[in-house]
């Protein structure tokens, strides 16, 4: 699932990320909570939510295409993994919680069921 997933640095932030924070971090970024519209995370590896994804996400930012973007819940205004940029379609966020992965093949943004 993870293959050739090297372990590096890692940011863990306790809490909700509000609009109008940006985070940025040159390694992994843990959120426990929500990423709300309107904030953003920029990390140069992996993106992990522990809650539901509702403002902008950008994994792999130094160019790292097998970075992944994961969370209880993606609903982001922009995801974003290296140089590709994708928009989750509008959905209804009162249905059922699936875990969610975005991860990058053939040069294009797949979204899928964590565990898929």
């Amino acid at each position: 699932f993870f293959k050739e997933l090297e372990e590096g640095p890692c940011k863990f932030i306790k809490g909700t990320v509000r609009g109008g924070t940006r985070i940025l971090y040159e390694g992994n970024v843990v959120v426990l909570g929500d990423v709300n519209p309107g904030s953003e995370i920029v990390a140069s590896g992996n993106v992990v939510i522990m809650g539901t994804i509702r403002g902008m996400v950008h994994a792999g930012a130094d160019g790292n295409r097998n970075a992944i973007v994961a969370a209880l819940r993606l609903h982001p205004t922009q995801l974003r993994i290296a140089d590709l940029i994708a928009r989750c379609p509008e959905t209804n966020e009162d249905a059922a919680i699936v875990p969610e992965i975005a991860s990058v093949k053939d040069d294009i943004i797949y979204v899928e069921p964590l565990g898929k």
